[in-house]
């Protein structure tokens, strides 16, 4: 195993972090068992890495022994981006009210698009985009809409990134349009729209909002993320 600069990695690190990562992403917390059976390791192995992630309380166990994300990835979270999240948080707020959608930004880091902050509706019951979702940037609304905010270089300097062709219309039909949209891409039956936000100072990233599978005005939603986009780039550059 490498990186990208040619020098070695930790494996053993890498496997603890993929743990906490599949720990997060789950639907449902999962076993030491089935944690070793997803990473390809021997139950032993799995042990001696939850035990180091609950010394630091990033991991929990409950009394069935199943896995649950634990309070100090709150501490680790804190610091990610936390000028978009903290001045974002407010305009977020307003449009899932206004659109009766979950609103949430999500950056780039390499070929992955990572969910940052999410805002759920309180005027209606709406689907959730949790935090740390993780998916490639060539699918989905948020993925191809932060690719449409890359110049042509940054997005050929992405390592690991190739598009298909329907990753390329939908990435040209972002860059015509001004925003992306999607459905059954990322999470079975549900729909998004995203536009790009390039800030200064912080990581490529996208304002999106995913809803049930419904006829809406794709371009009406575009049109308020994007009044968003300028708020929160407005408001970062007075911080």
């Amino acid at each position: 195993m490498s990186d990208s600069a040619g020098g070695s990695l930790s494996l053993t690190l890498s496997r603890g972090i993929e743990l906490l990562e599949r720990v997060c992403a789950a639907d449902a917390a999962p076993s030491i068992g089935q944690v070793a059976q997803q990473l390809g390791i021997h139950r032993s192995a799995a042990y001696r890495l939850l035990r180091t992630l609950e010394a630091h309380y990033l991991v929990r166990r409950d009394e069935a022994g199943k896995i649950h994300p634990a309070a100090g990835l709150t501490n680790l979270a804190r610091g990610v981006e936390n000028s978009l999240q903290t001045v974002g948080l407010p305009i977020m707020t307003k449009i899932a009210d206004d659109l009766g959608m979950s609103c949430f930004i999500a950056v780039a880091q390499g070929a992955d698009c990572f969910t940052l902050v999410t805002v759920e509706a309180t005027t209606s019951h709406a689907l959730t985009q949790h935090p740390g979702t993780r998916h490639h940037l060539d699918r989905g609304a948020p993925g191809i809409a932060l690719l449409s905010g890359l110049t042509p270089q940054q997005r050929a300097d992405i390592e690991d990134l190739e598009l298909s062709n329907k990753a390329q219309a939908d990435l040209h039909r972002a860059l015509r349009d001004g925003y992306a949209s999607s459905f059954d891409e990322v999470i079975p039956g549900v729909g998004s729209v995203a536009v790009p936000l390039m800030a200064a100072g912080q990581l490529p990233a996208t304002l999106a909002v995913v809803y049930p599978r419904q006829q809406l005005d794709e371009a009406h939603i575009a049109a308020t993320l994007h009044r968003g986009v300028e708020a929160i780039v407005t408001r970062l550059g007075r911080a």
